[in-house]
């Protein structure tokens, strides 16, 4: 039986431009497109609200957060995945990377067991059909920890892999360049001073020793295979010119003004966080991402640790000078469909996936209305 649904007099967000219009939904894909508005019975009419893609979001760690809602308190697995879900569903999301920590630096050892979780429940989940948003895994390696390795042959071939990023959280380099910084985010997640200390000093070390060894080993895994890798915390212009060197196309946070346009320079897309467009500002110290979207230097902005800040991102940057709603769209849609090789989304365009986002206004404030995935109404 075939499955249609008329959305009509609404403001569709395309590539280009914006304009009034109708789409057809038709089994799971965009079917037809026309300007103007559908005599149609049983059409539905958005009312003049924009229509856009359905979000793409190639890095968030809200899954973690479900799971440890609180200090000490763990959250049972499957339960944390499903409220997960239902957050990044009806926010527009309706293609997630969840961001898996492979690495334990010695102070995070509860997030090796939600890596596992997450993706044996991702997974599973997945195969039984019952998740609103389509759920990717996105591997974040730890090059300096011991156990990175063994833990990334547990997930190297695991069915819904798209993304690996090269992490080092070690003090004194990427966001934790400023030490004493460092030290007292540490003190203040309720470590000792003098653990603080010595663990900074073993780190140190242990990125002497594991970093190189370790990042030669994950590019051999992933070489010659379609799975897109990309750096995180980048901050020296030297360092990008090294990953790009070794065939990594994608810049996640960098930290930093130089290191963003270094990476540009060498062609790698740019990831900013969508938190820090909303707030205004780094909560870490790190270079604001509306300079960098200023500069010209945003390709795709990524949820980190909200999913709802994607759309407010998105209307917060089309209000800068020379920035179009649909290229502050295709930040979140499109450009990150391209970026992980997911050629079915990301765009209005007939023969498309039929992911999209009603949007009404408030003010300023982007209000999700309604979503849907591959045709189907999940939020």
């Amino acid at each position: 039986m075939t499955r249609e649904t008329i959305l009509t007099n609404a403001l569709l967000v395309l590539p280009d431009r914006v304009e009034r219009g109708t789409v057809v939904l038709r089994d799971g894909v965009i079917a037809e497109m026309s300007a103007g508005t559908s005599a149609v019975p049983g059409a539905l009419d958005l009312g003049g609200d924009h229509l856009m893609p359905g979000i793409v979001d190639v890095h968030t760690d809200n899954l973690e957060r479900q799971v440890a809602p609180r200090q000490n308190a763990r959250w049972p697995s499957v339960s944390a995945f499903l409220s997960h879900d239902s957050q990044t569903a009806v926010a527009g999301v309706t293609t997630v990377l969840d961001a898996l920590c492979l690495g334990d630096l010695g102070f995070d050892a509860g997030r090796m067991q939600t890596a596992r979780d997450g993706a044996r429940d991702m997974a599973a989940l997945h195969a039984a059909g019952v998740l609103r948003s389509d759920h990717l895994l996105h591997l974040r390696c730890e090059l300096p920890a011991d156990d990175m390795l063994p833990m990334l042959e547990e997930m190297e071939d695991h069915p819904l892999l798209a993304m690996v990023s090269l992490m080092d959280h070690s003090p004194g380099v990427g966001q934790y360049t400023d030490l004493d910084r460092y030290r007292a985010m540490r003190v203040r997640g309720g470590e000792k001073h003098d653990t603080v200390e010595r663990r900074m000093a073993e780190l140190v070390a242990q990125r002497e020793a594991r970093s190189g060894p370790n990042r030669r080993a994950l590019l051999d895994t992933f070489a010659g295979r379609d799975i897109p890798l990309a750096t995180h915390d980048d901050w020296d212009p030297e360092i990008v010119a090294h990953n790009a060197a070794d065939g990594i196309r994608i810049s996640e946070f960098p930290v930093n003004m130089d290191a963003a346009r270094a990476a540009r320079s060498h062609g790698m897309a740019v990831i900013a966080g969508a938190p820090n467009l909303v707030r205004g500002g780094s909560h870490s110290g790190n270079v604001s991402a509306i300079d960098l979207a200023r500069e010209g230097l945003v390709d795709i902005i990524a949820s980190d640790y909200v999913p709802p800040a994607m759309i407010e991102a998105a209307w917060r940057l089309s209000r800068e000078d020379g920035i179009t709603l649909p290229a502050a769209v295709a930040t979140v849609t499109d450009n990150p469909a391209r970026a992980l090789g997911l050629k079915d989304r990301g765009r209005i365009e007939p023969g498309l996936r039929a992911d999209l986002v009603r949007v009404a206004a408030y003010g300023d404030m982007p209000v999700i209305r309604a979503v849907w995935r591959a045709g189907e109404r999940i939020a």
